[in-house]
């Protein structure tokens, strides 16, 4: 009973939209109807603004971080902890309040990646920061976080926690396959980390 609780409970979690309820509450702006048309913090930042899409991404990987750290808390079984987490991230790439039209995965596998220690997330969350800032190519920074947090992971954590992370670095790179495609063509768009955060 507890695995069909989980999984559910899980993905209903993940399912709330805060990158669409957040800037239509606040800004009265739709971001389904801008930029790339993506439900998630990337968009918000790159449309609304880096104070509005930093309270998304907060809230987003709160979506991964809490069903894991309930279910690490309530049950010793790592099988049942990934299933917490990956039904969580598939909450916010397809959510059912959005008809299944979600985010990428980011910010709640990074929120997971927290769940699963507190360096790694800092890790990833470093890694993403520069690269992003550096590039300005958010995919860039995103892909590259999660597939150093899967390689740490198997090195630090061990091969639960890395294989967890790479199953979410994956489902995360499927989701981004149109970036790649436009990386490769030289025309992802491109995003100001600091630049609008008073916007």
């Amino acid at each position: 009973m507890e695995w069909v609780l989980v999984s559910i409970l899980s993905y209903l979690f993940g399912s709330v939209p805060f990158s669409y309820i957040i800037p239509k509450w606040w800004k009265s702006v739709d971001v389904r109807k801008m930029g790339s048309g993506n439900v998630g913090a990337t968009n918000v930042i790159r449309n609304v603004g880096t104070g509005v899409g930093a309270l998304c991404l907060f809230l987003d990987a709160m979506k991964g971080f809490l069903p894991v750290f309930i279910t690490r808390s309530l049950f010793s079984e790592p099988k049942l902890v990934a299933l917490a987490a990956i039904t969580a991230v598939l909450g916010h790439d397809f959510p059912v309040f959005l008809r299944f039209k979600g985010g990428k995965g980011v910010s709640s596998s990074f929120g997971v990646v927290i769940a699963l220690s507190w360096l790694l997330g800092l890790i990833f969350a470093a890694v993403w920061t520069v690269l992003v800032f550096v590039t300005k190519y958010a995919s860039v920074g995103s892909l590259t976080a999660l597939y150093l947090s899967a390689v740490l992971g198997f090195l630090i954590l061990g091969y639960d926690a890395g294989m967890l992370v790479l199953i979410l670095a994956v489902l995360s790179t499927l989701r981004h396959s149109e970036n790649i495609q436009r990386l490769a063509r030289g025309e992802e768009k491109k995003v100001e980390l600091f630049k609008r955060w008073r916007k």
